[in-house]
């Protein structure tokens, strides 16, 4: 946990979307997509360690400095749910903010400064109800969480507490998904491990997620883990589980989100004769006065 004491954090950042596109395609499922976004900030805090890094913080951590958080290439070829088709996804993530969420293994490593967060392609197989299913492969952003490696899409600039500590950013594998019916979908994938290009041990991880929309305003997403994520240890298990209520309140939104997990114990804890477990709470409320300007505040809590 982080000490108590004020931040100051200043950002901008520029969203460019379409940049390019397939010309007179004639499907969703032809259209190349390329869209782009950099961010920038400045951030000081009256808590920082030698006046270098505010303790606790990720994109927001270099203190008393202006940065070059994030400049992103977006490249996307949707699928075609209702038939047989295939598309892909990918993005090259340069700046600060790409150091902290890069994976271990060294296989997409652009340097310090550089990482692919997003390289997948999906398989999409035709159903009845016409969503299709879906086989994604290669590394994808997690099922975990509100927040986003990409804080153009994030109610707050920062990121909270739970994206920090409870929560891998990507993992490498395979994700099955489908929506069942208008009020219920699901994605199962098994992975390579938490942050892993190159799998740490011999067994794989197992993340699931069910999602019910209770109508055009409200939605709960249900998350479940499983697997060992420590290196060389084929046996301790890290499992548990997290909840987010999402509420549509006029012109406000709200989002209330829960996490529990467990590891076993382990060589790799700092007490490794015992489990470890830990719990976060994190509540966000954004307020949109127009389309393109809104106020979002973040309130969360970790105990470990």
């Amino acid at each position: 946990m982080r000490a108590p004491g004020a931040a100051i954090t200043l950002a901008g950042f520029l969203v460019v979307p379409g940049l390019l596109a397939a010309q007179g395609a004639a499907t969703t499922e032809a259209a190349l997509k390329v869209t782009g976004f950099a961010e920038a900030s400045y951030a000081y805090s009256r808590h920082s360690m030698g006046d270098t890094i505010i303790v606790g913080r990720l994109y927001d951590r270099l203190q008393n400095r202006f940065t070059l958080n994030a400049f992103g290439i977006v490249l996307d070829k949707a699928y075609d749910p209702r038939k047989s088709s295939s598309g892909f996804h990918a993005e090259v993530l340069f700046g600060q903010n790409a150091t902290v969420i890069k994976s271990a293994g060294g296989a997409l490593d652009l340097g310090t400064q550089g990482d692919i967060p997003h390289l997948y392609v999906t398989l999409n197989l035709p159903t009845r109800n016409g969503s299709g299913l879906q086989f994604k492969v290669g590394r994808i952003p997690t099922l975990f969480g509100l927040e986003v490696i990409e804080t153009t899409s994030n109610p707050n600039w920062s990121e909270g507490n739970q994206f920090v500590y409870v929560e891998n950013f990507t993992g490498l594998g395979v994700s099955i998904e489908t929506k069942l019916n208008q009020h219920v979908d699901v994605q199962l994938r098994v992975i390579n491990g938490w942050d892993q290009v190159s799998d740490n041990n011999k067994r794989k991880s197992l993340m699931g997620r069910v999602g019910i929309s209770l109508g055009a305003r409200t939605s709960i997403g249900l998350v479940g883990f499983w697997g060992p994520e420590e290196t060389g240890d084929n046996t301790a298990n890290r499992y548990g589980g997290e909840a987010l209520f999402w509420r549509k309140l006029g012109a406000a939104q709200l989002w209330v989100q829960g996490d529990y997990g467990r590891e076993q114990a382990n060589a790799a804890l700092p007490t490794p004769g015992q489990d470890a477990q830990w719990w976060a709470l994190g509540s966000w409320f954004m307020y949109d006065f127009r389309p393109s300007f809104g106020l979002a505040v973040r309130g969360d809590y970790v105990k470990d």
